[in-house]
Parts: structure tokens; sequence; C-alpha cells
């Protein structure tokens, strides 16, 4: 996705004709929220498989494939620590939905709602009961991510993983459950290996699957440290890096 949000449709859907002739899979893998990816591709969503919530749920042509899940007294365990954070917002992340506590700023809601297309506002995060969850995504200024994710490590100890996804925001994530393992799901399911995979990533919740792929590229802007990771160095999200690549991967295919 460029900086608007949004993608070369016309040049990806010539590049997304030639993978299918030639049976090659394409997966979306995000941190952000299923209902969300699917509306970035309305005609061909059903035949997709997306690697969502940054592996912790995993659809093939609509079919659950993988899902994770945070016990319920983790979940309140690590609501209470988050309260210690006086700058951060908070998005629980469910199955069915997503959700934020009402009483957060509307301007942080809104921005939120981008994200999460299923994102419902409710009394107290505590109180939900009737779905899975399986991350939270938090939002911190941007000038703090670094230092926060180190207070995060140590304040969570062994409950989840905190993970850096860009633009000031953090992931909590299951342990062992990213978006390597995701692929890992739809690997099995088709029987393809690991060095059968091209992966494109640009920040810290990226950094398992490019580390696990055949073949791995990082974005032109992405963070020093998914670039030190991925095999190659591309061009950047602006410059349609990753439509380039994979004109170029399939032409030597």
């Amino acid at each position: 996705m460029n900086s608007q949000q949004d993608y070369d449709r016309k040049r990806f859907a010539n590049i997304y004709q030639e993978m299918k002739e030639q049976g090659i899979r394409f997966v979306i893998a995000s941190g952000n929220q299923y209902y969300q990816l699917k509306s970035f591709f309305p005609e061909i969503a059903k035949e997709l498989s997306f690697v969502a919530e940054n592996g912790a749920y995993v659809v093939s042509e609509e079919k659950e494939i993988f899902y994770g899940e945070i016990d319920p007294k983790t979940v309140v365990d690590v609501l209470t620590i988050l309260e210690q954070f006086e700058d951060g917002h908070t998005i629980l992340c469910g199955k069915n939905s997503a959700y934020v506590n009402e009483k957060e700023p509307a301007e942080f809601i809104q921005h939120g709602s981008k994200y999460y297309h299923r994102l419902k506002k409710v009394p107290d995060l505590l109180e939900i009961e009737e779905d899975i969850i399986f991350k939270f995504a938090l939002s911190f200024p941007v000038q703090q991510v670094e230092i926060v994710l180190e207070q995060l490590h140590e304040a969570l100890g062994d409950k989840l993983v905190p993970v850096s996804s860009g633009h000031g925001d953090i992931d909590l994530i299951i342990s062992g459950i990213h978006k390597a393992n995701g692929l890992m799901q739809l690997q099995e399911l088709w029987g393809i290996n690991a060095e059968e995979l091209a992966t494109f990533g640009d920040s810290g919740n990226d950094l398992e699957m490019l580390a696990h792929a055949g073949h791995s590229f990082a974005m032109g802007n992405a963070q020093p440290k998914v670039k030190e990771v991925a095999q190659k160095t591309i061009s950047s999200n602006d410059e349609q890096g990753v439509l380039v690549t994979l004109e170029q991967l399939l032409q030597n295919n």
C-alpha cells in the first residue's frame, strides 16, 4: 500500500492473472484485521488467502484455517498492566470484532476504524466475554515507541510479545504466533516449502516472516532492522516496490 493506503489496481490485476497462470499463490500477510484486508481486494477476496492480525487469524478462500486465542485471564492481566502506560491507546482484537473503550479520544477511534472495519465501542474492555481475543493493538507517540517496547517486554514477561508495526503502533501477540507461523499453516495445506516463498515487509512484525522465506525483500521505507533481516532491499511503497519486484520474479520464474 502506498501512503494513500491504496495500490495500482490495474497493474496488480495483470500481475495476479500471471500468478494464477503460473500456479503461484498470493497471500496477504498483515497486522491488520481480516475484514479490512478483504476490502482491498473486492473482486477476488473470495479466492485469496489472508494471514491477518499478525498471524493470529488465517483464512483461505473464506475458510478458517487457524486462529490463536489469548487466555481470558491473560487479557485481564495485560489490560491492568497497560493502565501504567499513560500515553497509550488500546484496541482489543477479536475474531468477531475489534473493541475500543468508548472513552478513548474520538480521533483515535476514528483512526482505528480505518484499520478495523468491525470496531465496537464498549464501556469497558474488561467486560468483553463472547469473543475469542487474539491480539492487542496499541498506539503511542512515534518518538516513544522504542522505549515503550522495552518497557512492555519487561512488564509483560512471557504473557505476550510486543512488536512494532510502524507509525507508532505496537501489537501484543501470542508467543510463536506471528506471520511466519500463519504462512506455515498455509504451507502445510498446500505442500509448499519455505524456499518457494517470497515475502515483503517493512516493520518489526515482519521479521519472522522475512527470516523464514527463501526469498525476502525489505521495502525501501522499511525500518533498519527489517533491512538487516531481509535478503534484499527494494524500492519503497510509494514507488510500487512490491509490484515491480513481483513482475521481475514472474519473468524469471
